[in-house]
């Protein structure tokens, strides 16, 4: 099990019992330093308030862990209006919302997609593709990457 599922495993029921979504987790390195990335969410949003309390509350928990055993910075913020959609429930919650969704191999000789997410079933997601012209779907497994793409 890699080390970014134990902590989804052990952050995500913790944020669960308080009424939050782990909606992502990354760890990088960056200028030396290990980098422990926290994108929260709930209803409503969250504020830079309940970031900073999550912050503290995180940090303890993966300390006592013993997951990450050396240094590290954490970082806890909200996914912003680019959120990341990577489970059933993200792409059902935003059915009507448009996408962007990358391949890891093309379909149909396509790797980029965006459109509005018309539908989340049996692990493939519909959308109607701007692109292509028509409604096109997509395995969960088969998507690199897959994100809101803002209206402005």
């Amino acid at each position: 099990m890699s080390v970014i599922s134990k902590l989804e495993d052990l952050l995500g029921p913790f944020l669960e019992g308080e009424r939050m979504e782990l909606v992502d987790l990354q760890i990088a390195v960056e200028s030396g330093k290990k980098l422990v990335r926290v994108f929260i969410d709930r209803e409503g949003g969250v504020t830079l308030d309940d970031c900073a309390a999550m912050s503290d509350r995180l940090g303890a928990i993966i300390d006592e862990s013993g997951i990450l055993p050396e240094a590290y910075v954490l970082e806890v913020s909200s996914p912003g209006i680019d959120r990341v959609l990577k489970k059933e429930k993200d792409f059902l919650r935003f059915k009507g919302h448009k996408a962007r969704i990358n391949l890891f191999e093309p379909v149909d000789g396509q790797r980029n997609f965006v459109g509005k997410i018309v539908t989340f079933e049996a692990g493939s997601v519909t959308i109607e593709d701007a692109t292509a012209g028509r409604n096109v779907t997509i395995a969960l497994n088969k998507m690199a990457r897959a994100r809101l793409e803002p209206e402005i």
